[in-house]
């Protein structure tokens, strides 16, 4: 979540937004644990030169892995920390920012599933002072409830960079967006909101009646034995080892700052979770194929979210339930957060997956996010 400027961040990573005619059978991408063959030797030098050539100098470090049915191709480039030269590892810690979304809206279709809620709900059949209380569950989750996102906001941003170390309530996070203007009306427009997502954390602990970090382990975490994966519950503290990440968003014309434990809590369940690229793998699989997460009817409903309506969604791009599909056929979801980057996309037709780590969310010269931009050589060097 990279505040105020995450929504043209992610609409540039997912083309944002459209639907492309019925979805396909699920893939057979292979979960982390799969025996694979040896990845072609001559593909592997392709995906480390888009690796290196991507990071040049611009930022400390990344690590990436590439899954298809050739084998499972795992690259490193640069360091884990900035002043240190080890290599990031798979089962380095990082935050994965809005990656958290597909996990959320994942556990928001099993309750669905579950017949606890529908998704025609109104959300403010669970919390009544939500801004666009008419708005559905459905339309929260694919962004297109006119719910103003806090996080857009420039005075909150100026409250929460004053001091990052803060945890914030989600009751805070709902309240400052009842200060803001709608965006519009439900279903009339779209705008990527993180306030959508915040109060589907609310929703789904109101329903379970649990701590949303108990929601996420015993229903995502645990059975994927994902060990390495956890909600902070507002923590800020992130178990070794971990990557080191940098943020110039609180003076983009100063030095990158380590932010590595400044608080997550103003992500919650729209963008909380710290992960490793192991785990990430493992979640892939799961988020792509529905496998251990979701029942066959409940993922084809989610393949079959995608909006090709209101803009920025069209015919060929759009997002859906907590994910989006690109124009060029690539499905998942980026996340970004003070100091980390990540990717997380599936290519159905090439049946390839691609994870992405970076250790900072800078900007490159080029204006692009870091591990956006590293997915972005890496399915070019696929082809």
């Amino acid at each position: 979540m990279r505040l105020g400027t995450l929504a043209l961040a992610l609409a540039a990573v997912l083309a944002v937004t459209g639907c492309s005619g019925p979805a396909p059978a699920a893939t057979s991408t292979p979960a982390a644990t799969d025996e694979a063959p040896d990845f072609p030797a001559d593909t592997a030098t392709a995906l480390q030169t888009a690796l290196d050539s991507t990071r040049g100098d611009e930022f400390a470090g990344v690590i990436a892995r590439v899954i298809t049915p050739d084998g499972t191709w795992t690259g490193t480039s640069g360091a884990a920390a900035p002043d240190g030269d080890t290599p990031p590892a798979p089962d380095d810690r990082t935050r994965i920012g809005s990656l958290t979304k597909t996990m959320t809206a994942t556990i928001l279709l099993q309750l669905v599933e579950e017949g606890l809620v529908s998704l025609d709900d109104p959300i403010s059949q669970y919390v009544p002072d939500s801004p666009n209380g008419a708005a559905t569950l459905r339309q929260l989750a694919d962004m297109t409830s006119g719910i103003p996102s806090y996080s857009l906001d420039p005075d909150w941003e100026a409250m929460y960079f004053g001091d990052p170390f803060r945890v914030f309530t989600t009751q805070e996070l709902v309240d400052a967006a009842r200060t803001l203007p709608v965006v519009g009306a439900p279903g009339e427009v779209w705008q990527y909101s993180n306030t959508n997502y915040v109060l589907l954390g609310m929703v789904i602990e109101q329903v379970l009646e649990q701590p949303i970090a108990d929601v996420f382990a015993e229903r995502l975490f645990e059975p994927l034995n994902m060990a390495d994966t956890v909600y902070p519950g507002g923590s800020a503290s992130i178990d070794e080892p971990h990557l080191v990440g940098l943020t110039n968003q609180r003076n983009p014309a100063g030095a990158p700052e380590d932010a590595t434990e400044w608080s997550p809590s103003f992500g919650s369940t729209a963008g909380e979770v710290v992960s490793t690229l192991d785990d990430l793998t493992v979640w892939a699989h799961a988020l792509f194929t529905g496998e251990g997460v979701l029942d066959e009817e409940t993922q084809q409903l989610r393949r079959d979210s995608i909006l090709s309506s209101p803009p920025p969604n069209d015919a060929e791009s759009g997002y859906g339930l907590g994910w989006g599909e690109r124009a060029d056929g690539w499905w998942g979801h980026s996340g970004t957060i003070p100091g980390f980057t990540t990717s997380v996309f599936h290519s159905y037709d090439q049946d390839a997956t691609i994870v992405v780590v970076a250790n900072t969310d800078v900007p490159l010269a080029s204006g692009d996010i870091p591990a956006p931009a590293v997915f972005e050589a890496l399915a070019a060097a696929l082809g």
